[in-house]
């Protein structure tokens, strides 16, 4: 299977400050490769440097200021090198009723959540596309499906980051095969944004670099939930071919 590797280039992670995305870092940074971690706030960021190593940089960015993405995407490969591997993490959670939103405030959480996946990617993507390969991983949820109460502003915005990498997967498929875009959901985990019970996200962070490193033309446009792919729904006519053709399709595993 095709598989990044360090030589190809470095890695991007947005969101490192804390949680799954400095678990991402490290374990990339584990696996030899150079890491930028992307991040609101200074101080998290720098903590997560120590923690990973040398090899790891650091570059404070809201993700939701969209001509600073730009400069800063040109700064990282300008001084870094190539970004073989976007995994796009940031996220917030507000955790506000509808009621007490206001549209700025629920578009703020669009902009970050929907807008910061965009901008990175598609300042990523120049690089990618010239160079006909590179790997994106956006880090999903079931939100959009079934929305918590004090949820909307991230149920919205996150459902649509689904429908954007499916997008973008429609545009790019075809003419750069070797550009790998997909989605996965870690699941439940014991960080800020999670529960108290949660998957710590060190064990998270095996299963998404892991995939992140896959660089199979085949899993583009697919989703993986943790360790394990995520089917898309058959129609009753699919369901009869595969049946009667014996081809039922398996979902593929992670480790």
């Amino acid at each position: 299977m095709n598989r990044i590797i360090p030589q190809d280039g470095i890695a991007v992670v947005t969101g490192a400050g804390s949680g799954l995305g400095r678990a991402l870092v490290i374990e990339l940074a584990s696996r030899g490769f150079t890491v930028v971690g992307v991040g609101r706030r200074s101080a998290a960021l720098e903590e997560t440097r120590a923690l990973a190593g040398g090899s790891v940089h650091v570059a404070p960015l809201d993700v939701a200021k969209f001509d600073d993405v730009i400069a800063e995407f040109a700064r990282i490969e300008d001084t870094f090198g190539p970004v073989a591997l976007l995994i796009n993490n940031a996220a917030i959670y507000p955790h506000r009723d509808i009621l007490d939103e206001t549209p700025e405030s629920f578009m703020h959480s669009v902009n970050v959540n929907l807008g910061g996946t965009l901008a990175c990617s598609h300042a990523a993507l120049k690089g990618m596309v010239t160079r006909g390969q590179g790997r994106i991983l956006n880090v999903a949820t079931y939100a959009d499906i079934a929305p918590l109460p004090a949820s909307a502003a991230y149920s919205v915005s996150k459902g649509a980051a689904r429908i954007l990498t499916r997008a973008l997967v429609a545009d790019l498929a075809d003419r750069f095969p070797d550009i790998v875009i997909g989605d996965w959901m870690p699941g439940m985990l014991r960080t800020g944004m999670g529960i108290p019970g949660g998957l710590p996200p060190q064990v998270s962070a095996k299963w998404g670099v892991e995939l992140a490193l896959m660089r199979d033309p085949g899993l583009t446009g697919t989703t993986f939930e943790q360790n394990r792919e995520v089917l898309p729904p058959q129609g009753l006519k699919s369901k009869v071919k595969s049946l009667v053709l014996m081809r039922r399709r398996r979902p593929r595993t992670i480790g």
